[in-house]
């Protein structure tokens, strides 16, 4: 499962995201992920368009319902313009989606060291969720662990191995309690992800349950 793209049958958990981002279900974290590896990805930026047309030719059939604040929504619309403000920003590592929902450079964040290689920053969240950049020194490993929800990888820089493959720049790794790996880095290159996670993780290997035991005391 080295790529993740819709038409592919291991895609099909992408697909559903895919299909939630098109209809803007998604919470904001997952939502700037998705985006991200639509920008990224220009086979799934084709199926989430596929999607948009399809909706479209759905809300056309609708009966028109009036609008009252027609007039104050048009005036806002044409007052962005084409100013700088409006473009797309650009950063290195952060495509625009996860520009916009970190709301700084990648050069710019607060990285908190939590094991020897690797850096976390926790981006806040409203929603029941957890948010978190890792940047994982090259060749290094991550803690083997599972899942006691759901949890949502996108590679942003470098890449990284795990029992299911390898995911690169823009590939998204979807992870549950039935998984357990140990992320490697790849050995060339400094790996940048950002996560979505719906319940903690379960550390499993030796030094994982002596942490989480010492931490239960």
């Amino acid at each position: 499962m080295k790529h993740h793209s819709p038409a592919s049958s291991s895609a099909r958990p992408l697909d559903a995201l895919l299909a939630a981002y098109a209809a803007g279900s998604l919470p904001l974290p997952l939502h700037a992920l998705v985006g991200s590896h639509v920008e990224l990805n220009p086979r799934s930026a084709s199926f989430v368009s596929d999607l948009d047309v399809i909706g479209g030719a759905e809300i056309a059939r609708q009966e028109p319902v009036a609008v009252t604040t027609r007039d104050a929504m048009l005036a806002r619309i044409f007052s962005l313009g084409d100013s700088p403000a409006a473009m797309a920003p650009q950063d290195p590592i952060f495509p625009p989606s996860m520009l916009r929902f970190v709301g700084r450079g990648s050069r710019d964040m607060a990285w908190r060291m939590v094991l020897p290689g690797v850096k976390e920053c926790v981006i806040p969240c409203d929603d029941e969720i957890e948010a978190k950049l890792y940047w994982i020194k090259a060749g290094r490993k991550m803690p083997a662990h599972t899942h006691e929800g759901e949890e949502i990888t996108i590679v942003l820089k470098g890449g990284f191995t795990d029992i299911s493959g390898h995911y690169g720049r823009g590939d998204v790794a979807i992870a549950d309690d039935e998984l357990d790996h140990t992320p490697v880095a790849d050995s060339d290159e400094d790996c940048i992800c950002f996560a979505v996670t719906d319940a903690p993780l379960k550390l499993t290997g030796p030094v994982g349950r002596l942490v989480q035991s010492l931490f239960r005391n």
